[in-house]
């Protein structure tokens, strides 16, 4: 942490909890029944902790021991292995996402034993469409809707997290003969990611024909803006990705998150080496990354089963 500056305080239990599920439902696209199984599991940690701590009690006060206790009453109250491994699943995805906000200074469940489950891969969806999703905003001629067309090129010619996009202002954006662009991920780390040509130029429209005529204020410095003139919000985004989503057929399987999935595979399956896409993602650690593995090695398998002459 900088010198100077001062970590927030600890969210109280309900506050951090509502923060998270929001975060859940925005950032990370979490179906319905997702977000409600998070809720399920967390509330009854936080009813465990003010239980024992009183119901004034802040996360930054809850240390490994008390989790562990928390583990031996849902045994004792007769969950499976499977049940408990979920609730502990899901305490070490909340406290990584309060160390990560600067809401708590340690996650209690580093280091902390729980049964293994199987996570779900990420899903992501084809080339033809991603083709298809980034035409729907060409259909119209707004500046909204040039907007969009910068946004959505931009989220899948980069990867980016969707708070990432939206906390971009215009002095991130560099379109001279390499294009890139700087952000700021996780923990505040910088890092510039280079853009394709067709992302540059759908930025060059925005900013020279649409971004004029949304901004109200000559000083903002955000890079995209909604009707008000304001910075764009996840949620802002949210709204508009399934918007286009639906009109090209796609459903609810297109969430900000799928896009940043559908990079990573995409690159992978055209190359990429992992570490270079490690550094493109934002990722502090390889493992992170790896998971995308599993994907190629999926089509790897299905190119093998189609051009073997004995695999038919």
């Amino acid at each position: 942490m900088a010198v100077g500056m001062q970590r927030r305080p600890a969210p109280a239990l309900g506050d951090g909890l509502a923060r998270f599920l929001h975060y859940l439902e925005v950032e990370k696209g979490a179906s319905a029944n997702t977000i409600a199984a998070y809720r399920n599991d967390l509330q009854q940690l936080a009813d465990f902790i003010g239980g024992k701590l009183g119901p004034e009690a802040s996360w930054g006060a809850v240390d490994r021991a008390l989790i562990q206790d928390f583990i031996l009453e849902m045994r004792r109250r007769g969950y499976t292995d499977t049940s408990v491994a979920r609730k502990v699943a899901a305490i070490r995805s909340f406290f990584s996402f309060l160390v990560a906000e600067g809401l708590v200074r340690r996650n209690p469940t580093d280091g902390l034993a729980s049964p293994r489950i199987n996570k779900s891969l990420p899903r992501a969806i084809s080339p033809n469409e991603v083709d298809e999703l980034l035409e729907q905003p060409a259909r119209r001629d707004t500046p909204e809707a040039r907007r969009d067309q910068a946004m959505l090129e931009l989220l899948y010619a980069t990867g980016m997290r969707v708070t990432e996009l939206v906390s971009l202002d215009v002095s991130d954006v560099h379109l001279g003969p390499a294009p890139f662009v700087r952000c700021r991920g996780k923990g505040g780390k910088e890092r510039s990611i280079p853009i394709h040509e067709h992302a540059a130029e759908a930025l060059r429209l925005y900013l020279e024909e649409a971004r004029p005529l949304l901004a109200r204020d000559r000083s903002e410095q955000a890079l995209f803006l909604n009707r008000r003139g304001e910075r764009l919000t996840r949620q802002g985004f949210w709204l508009i990705l399934k918007g286009y989503a639906a009109q090209a057929g796609l459903g609810k399987q297109v969430t900000p998150h799928t896009l940043r999935h559908s990079f990573a595979t995409h690159m992978l399956r055209g190359g990429m080496p992992l570490r270079d896409l490690q550094e493109l993602l934002g990722h502090a650690s390889i493992a992170t990354t790896q998971v995308y593995t599993h994907l190629t090695r999926d089509h790897l398998r299905e190119a093998y089963q189609k051009a073997h002459p004995r695999a038919s």
